[in-house]
This record gives C-alpha cells, structure tokens and sequence, in this order.
C-alpha cells in the first residue's frame, strides 16, 4: 500500500510540476562516464528553440541524478557522453516511475556510450523493449521534416545512424539516439568545426524532440 500511495505521489507530482515547467535537465549517472560532456549543446539547442518554435525555456539546463525528487519537475531529462553508465536498482526505480508518469528522456551517445546504456535501456521495462523508430514517427515530423529519419552529424563508425525508442502504452517516452552525436551540432560552431548545414540539421532535429515533448 505505502508503495502504490508513493507511486500515485510522484505522479501527481510529476503531472502538476510538467504543466508549469519550462526547463531541461542533464542527468548526472555514475560508473565514470563523462554526464558533463557537451556542455555548450543544450544552452545552442534552447536558444535555437525559443527563437525558431515559440518555446520560452529556460536559457541554462538544471542537473538532476536518478535519485533527486527534483527529477519529477522537469518534463524532459537528456543524457550524454562517451563511457561508462551505471543506475542502481533504486535509480532504475526512480527513472521507470519518471517515464511511466508522463517524463521523457532523450538519451544521445556522445561515442562510447553505447555498450553500457544499451543493456541497461533493454532491461528497464520487461513490457517495453527498445524499438527502432519508424521514419514515419511524428517526432521526424514536426515543424523541421526529416523524411529519411535521424540526421547523420558525427562519423563515429560511420554506420548509420540509429533512433530506438521506449513506448508506454502507446506514448514514447525514451528516445536513444545512437551514431548521430546531436549534441556535437548543438554546440558552439567552434567546438567541432562542423559545416552550417550539418549543425542546422542537428538543431532541427532537437528542436523536432523538444516540440514533441513540450509542444504536442
């Protein structure tokens, strides 16, 4: 009983908190991997929002962990970087209590991410496995249109590039986005260097997840 009172809590929390928020999160994991990477990405992708989608975030990302109550204020959490990830039982608890009451999660391997995330996201809900997205998923087609599916930014294994997602009872509610590297096009263009146009794709695509997140 005290579990399903709890769990109704943080729903009610979660639900009450995403209809006045307007701001991102950075989730902070442990296991060594850089949670700190790209720190230009998200400040590029909200002002290119708020200036190009009627969005009004906040200008800075907030940093929540798995465990912070805080995480059942922000509508959408991202997470990146390069190596080792690790969530406690406790904190998976806490993440699939997060997705099933109404968060999303957009998940961007920044390069060498991808051996620990992927188990972990395959064993995070027994009923929802991690599924690659249609080209005809709506979050390709928002304001920006991206016929052929996720945006190719960064070579890594110049494989091409992957968009999986979590659903709950019919609603995504984790986007992992896999030899793509968004967040290197949503930093500042002396970063990487990247060509206008490889950058504006990147931004397009951001801002295609934050409107389906914020906006729909």
């Amino acid at each position: 009983m005290r579990r399903r009172l709890l769990s109704s809590c943080f729903a009610f929390c979660l639900l009450t908190s995403l209809a006045s928020s307007q701001s991102i999160a950075v989730l902070h994991y442990a296991g060594g991997g850089d949670w700190y990477s790209n720190p230009t990405a998200l400040p590029g992708l909200i002002d290119f929002c708020n200036t190009n989608i009627g969005t009004t975030l906040a200008p800075e990302p907030e940093v929540v962990t798995a465990s912070d109550p805080r995480l059942f204020t922000f509508p959408l959490i991202h997470m990146t970087g390069h190596g080792n990830v690790f969530f406690s039982e406790q904190d998976k608890g806490y993440l699939r209590e997060y997705l099933s009451s109404g968060g999303f999660i957009h998940i961007d391997d920044n390069y060498g991410m991808d051996p620990y995330i992927r188990p972990i996201l395959q064993s995070l809900f027994a009923e929802a496995p991690l599924l690659t997205l249609p080209i005809t998923h709506p979050i390709f087609h928002q304001t920006f249109e991206f016929p052929q599916g996720l945006p190719k930014i960064h070579e890594h294994d110049n494989a091409a590039p992957q968009a999986l997602g979590i659903h709950i009872d019919g609603r995504l509610v984790l986007l992992y986005t896999f030899e793509s590297d968004l967040g290197d096009g949503w930093e500042h263009p002396q970063v990487h260097n990247d060509p206008l146009e490889i950058r504006l794709q990147a931004l397009q695509m951001g801002a295609n997840i934050i409107q389906y997140v914020f906006l729909n």
